[in-house]
């Protein structure tokens, strides 16, 4: 139904008007999903009466929230954490991205998909695997240099906020800025490029002119949505953190609603006090793309890279260094923590066992669990694509007079903690009557992937399209070509890598999931992610890894799969 605005003509008031109405149930029902659970967790945080008794209103939870000692500490470490991630991360992975798309860089799609396989890993096992390596008691690394005379002692210590910052790097900052901008920088129009160089201008003025003014919309919402998922992270604090009390934000709320007498009330303040931070950026975000031009991709379509001389082996030497760290390195110490008796203890006598793996893969919950993990990532990615592409078509590409209003909303589920948002839909699915059935089925996780996903997916596919000029289905159309022909033949096929991207970013999200469904899962519909979790509640760690180790390769058999449907979508003339 994508582009069902611009692809009939206006024939009367009564096209008009349904063609209004399906926007307006369009948003109405994102409405619904996104902005009645954030109610919720604001009406939430003025709850004061103890659970199971009569609604009683106050400030009690906000009085709290405040007065926690550690409030000022979690915040200005949460927004230091950000900063220095972005700070480092975005400059890099935009030369990175640049070498793949833009440069005769041996191996560059080898090397992408490599980028890719890295994103997929859980970030628990990638966290595992760099204590093995940097631990200041048993770490690797820091054992085999304090053999050194030279070096006298243990120099890292990834129980620090630069072990966190470097984590962070190596789990996703750096790996998912690569994947957004990759594509963007494949889908510019080399012309403009040409033209700047024809005029006399050098490789540097033409970057600051020309390349990065086009690329705006995509770097700003790659760095807009990284410093979004940057302030709501917890796995790698929690695990990194809590050894010399470093606590953000994400872990301040956890630790009011676990690790003690659950304050809801307390732990929902916090979050709004987030989603008030968040939504400035938000508006800024569309204040500085709107009413700009960003299309690179028309009927005069240029592809060219640029040969990088002498610098082509000093830049294979940077990509394959980075796949190492990212992808190498986390792959290789998770797959022999598996094989542990003891997980980070390799001195021990006789170390290594298969027990780990019989134990998992002798388990009928694990099994269940498997089962539900694949139907939950395939029909999470399907129906992602689906909802996601129309939602970003109505905004780019219709005049909808409340196409901004759906643009913000589908932003909001970025600015509250996952597991925040997972009471919220939780409260939503018992408190809406129509929904309350499918509480405890994988449809409700499905639905939960679906809205966690929908900020990265919808800018994803509108910047895409942000990129696609009008014109090429303005003259399919004029051509007599059916709407659904021309979606077919030049949008879909345009699109089809960046769909593709989406499909499998959120395939990974819905199989490694936890702070999302945490609050939604039964035996029924437990998936591998919060199997893990409970191995790792029953300190069964080298069991937990056996399981990130099978969602990764889950994953990637998943990027595979993409990767071929690519290249052969790639190839179709």
């Amino acid at each position: 139904m994508a582009g069902l605005t611009q692809a009939l003509p206006v024939a009367g008031p009564r096209r008009i008007e349904l063609q209004t109405v399906l926007c307006t149930v369009v948003l109405a029902v994102v409405a619904l999903c996104v902005v009645f659970p954030l109610v919720l967790v604001a009406l939430q945080s003025l709850q004061v009466a103890p659970p199971g008794q009569p609604a009683r209103y106050g400030l009690d939870g906000w009085r709290a929230a405040l007065g926690e000692p550690g409030l000022r500490g979690a915040l200005v470490n949460t927004f230091t954490v950000t900063f220095v991630r972005q700070l480092l991360s975005l400059p890099l992975a935009v030369l990175v991205a640049w070498l793949l798309a833009r440069t005769d860089l041996p191996g560059r799609s080898w090397i992408e998909f490599a980028f890719w396989a890295a994103f997929f890993l859980p970030p628990f096992t990638v966290t595992l695997s760099w204590i093995l390596l940097l631990d200041p008691e048993y770490g690797l690394v820091n054992t085999w240099l304090a053999k050194l005379p030279f070096v006298g002692g243990r120099p890292f210590n990834i129980y620090s906020f630069w072990g966190i910052v470097w984590v962070h790097i190596i789990t996703g900052s750096l790996t998912v800025k690569v994947i957004l901008l990759t594509p963007a920088f494949r889908n510019m129009n080399a012309s403009f490029e040409e033209a700047s160089r024809v005029a006399g201008a050098g490789g540097l003025r033409t970057a600051l002119r020309i390349t990065v003014p086009v690329m705006a919309p995509a770097i700003l919402s790659v760095l807009l949505l990284g410093t979004m998922v940057s302030l709501q992270t917890f796995e790698v604090e929690q695990v990194l953190g809590l050894p010399f009390r470093f606590f953000v934000f994400s872990t301040t709320i956890y630790d009011l609603l676990v690790t003690r007498v659950p304050r809801y009330d307390a732990a929902t303040a916090l979050s709004v006090l987030i989603l008030a931070g968040m939504l400035p950026l938000v508006f800024a975000q569309q204040w500085l793309t709107r009413g700009r031009r960003y299309t690179t991709v028309t009927g005069q379509f240029q592809s060219r890279v640029h040969a990088l001389g002498a610098w082509r082996a000093p830049a294979m030497l940077l990509a394959l260094a980075l796949v190492l760290l990212v992808l190498g390195v986390p792959v290789v110490f998770a797959l022999l923590g598996t094989f542990m008796k003891l997980f980070g203890f390799f001195h021990i006598p006789d170390p290594w066992t298969l027990e780990n793996w019989t134990t998992v893969l002798g388990d009928e919950q694990f099994r269940r669990s498997l089962h539900n993990t694949l139907v939950l990532a395939v029909s999470t990615a399907v129906v992602t694509i689906v909802v996601h592409s129309l939602i970003a078509y109505i905004i780019v590409r219709t005049r909808y007079v409340g196409r901004r209003l759906l643009d913000f909303v589908s932003w909001l589920p970025f600015t509250v903690p996952g597991i925040i948002l997972g009471l919220a839909l939780l409260w939503l699915f018992l408190g809406v009557g129509i929904l309350r059935p499918l509480y405890g089925t994988t449809a409700v996780l499905v639905i939960a992937g679906v809205i966690a996903g929908m900020p990265l997916g919808v800018q994803i596919i509108k910047s895409g399209l942000m990129q696609l000029g009008g014109e090429l289905e303005e003259a399919s159309r004029i051509a007599g070509a059916s709407w659904w022909a021309t979606y077919r033949r030049i949008v879909l096929r345009l699109m089809a890598p960046t769909l593709l991207a989406v499909g499998m970013i959120t395939f990974v999200g819905a199989a490694r999931n936890i702070g999302n469904f945490a609050l939604l899962t039964t035996s029924a519909n437990r998936p591998l992610s919060m199997l893990q979790l409970d191995y790792v509640a029953q300190r069964k760690f080298e069991e937990a890894v056996v399981v990130a180790c099978i969602i990764m390769f889950v994953s990637l058999a998943g990027a595979l799969v993409a990767r071929l449907l690519g290249l052969r979508g790639g190839n179709v003339g």
